[in-house]
């Protein structure tokens, strides 16, 4: 895995991390764009889709990695950039939802829609990260 980004329904960065070992590294305000990027890609490969009720992009892949897409019920994405060779990552995708759901959401100090700063989330993911 090379990184995650976490994406409000509004389409604003809330969380990103990289892990592994980067080849290039984005400053802050490219992972700003990238993310509103992302957002609005998806937003309109919905409206596209000839298929009624489609879900959007859910899978990008590129040469060197693909880009994996949850987006949840109540609009938040959650975005996973992986090397070429990780291909079933739903259920990882689903596992971070689970642990922002549990971790970030249920913290009576977090702010919907604001940026997540908060460090259990952070151990739980790198936990789950390092364990698979």
């Amino acid at each position: 895995m090379h990184a995650i980004l976490i994406i409000n329904r509004a389409g604003s960065l809330i969380f990103h991390r990289e892990y592994g070992p980067a080849t290039t590294s984005l400053t802050p305000n490219e992972y700003l764009i990238l993310a509103g990027t992302i957002h609005g890609v998806h937003a309109i490969s919905t409206q596209i889709s000839p298929l009624p009720g489609s879900s959007g992009i859910q899978c990008l892949e590129a040469t060197t990695f693909n880009m994996h897409i949850l987006q949840t019920h109540t609009g938040v994405k959650f975005v996973l950039f992986t090397d070429k060779k990780n291909t079933n990552v739903l259920p990882h995708l689903q596992k971070y939802y689970e642990l922002y759901a549990d971790y970030v959401l249920k913290n009576p100090f977090y702010t919907l829609e604001m940026p997540i700063k908060c460090q259990l989330f952070e151990e739980q993911l790198k936990r789950y990260i390092d364990s698979h």
